[in-house]
C-alpha cells in the first residue's frame, strides 16, 4: 500500500510539472491560409514535385551549403489565368532542439520576395521578427550569407541561421530544377 501510495504522488507530482512547464509552440497559419497570403485569393495554386538526381542533388547542396535531407521536395505554383505569379515553398528545420516552419515566396523568376513563419516551437525571444527578413528580400543567392551582409540577431542567432539555411535551400532548388530544366 505504501508502494502504490509513493508512486501515486510521484505520478501526481509528474502531471503537476507539466501542467506549469511553459509551452511556446505556436502555430501562425494553416498550408491553404499561408498559400492565400503568398498569392491572393483568386489564384489557382499548383504542385510543383520535383525529384533531383544525384548531380542535382551535388549542385543543389554546393549552391546552398546545407544538405538536402529528402529526394522530394514541393514548390506551390501560384498562377493567375495561366501566368505564373510566383513560387512557394514550406520548410520545416530544427532552431535549436525544436521546429520552425517557414513559408518561402519567390517570383517568377526566382527573387526572394517573402518569408513567413508559419509555426515556431522554440521560445518566442527566439523567433526572428519579419522585418529582420526583409533585408533578404530581393537578394541573390549568391550574396545570402552572414560573411555578405546579412545582418544576424543577438539572442536569436541559431533562428536566423535556420532561417538563411532554409532560404538558401529553396533558392538554390529553384535555381537548379525550375529556371535551368525550363519549368518557369
Amino acid at each position: 500500500m505504501k508502494t502504490i501510495r509513493q508512486g501515486g504522488f510521484f505520478i501526481l507530482f509528474l502531471l503537476l510539472l507539466t501542467a506549469v512547464t511553459p509551452s511556446f509552440a505556436t502555430i501562425f497559419y494553416s498550408k491553404n491560409e499561408a498559400l492565400e497570403l503568398a498569392f491572393g485569393k483568386s489564384a489557382q495554386v499548383e504542385q510543383l514535385s520535383l525529384f533531383p538526381d544525384e548531380q542535382q542533388v551535388a549542385k543543389i547542396e554546393e549552391l546552398a551549403k546545407v544538405k538536402l535531407d529528402s529526394g522530394l521536395f514541393t514548390f506551390y505554383v501560384g498562377k493567375d489565368q495561366g501566368k505564373v505569379l510566383g513560387y512557394a515553398a514550406i520548410e520545416t528545420g530544427t532552431v535549436r532542439t525544436k521546429p520552425e516552419t517557414l513559408m518561402i515566396v519567390l517570383t517568377a523568376d526566382g527573387e526572394l520576395r517573402n518569408v513567413t513563419t508559419l509555426a515556431f516551437h522554440e521560445p518566442p525571444e527566439y523567433q526572428p521578427p519579419e522585418r529582420w527578413f526583409e533585408q533578404l528580400y530581393k537578394r541573390p543567392l549568391a550574396e545570402m550569407d552572414f560573411n555578405k551582409g546579412v545582418d544576424g540577431i543577438s539572442g536569436a542567432t541559431l533562428s536566423t541561421r535556420a532561417a538563411v539555411s532554409s532560404v538558401r535551400k529553396v533558392m538554390a532548388i529553384y535555381q537548379i530544377l525550375v529556371k535551368d530544366q525550363g519549368q518557369h
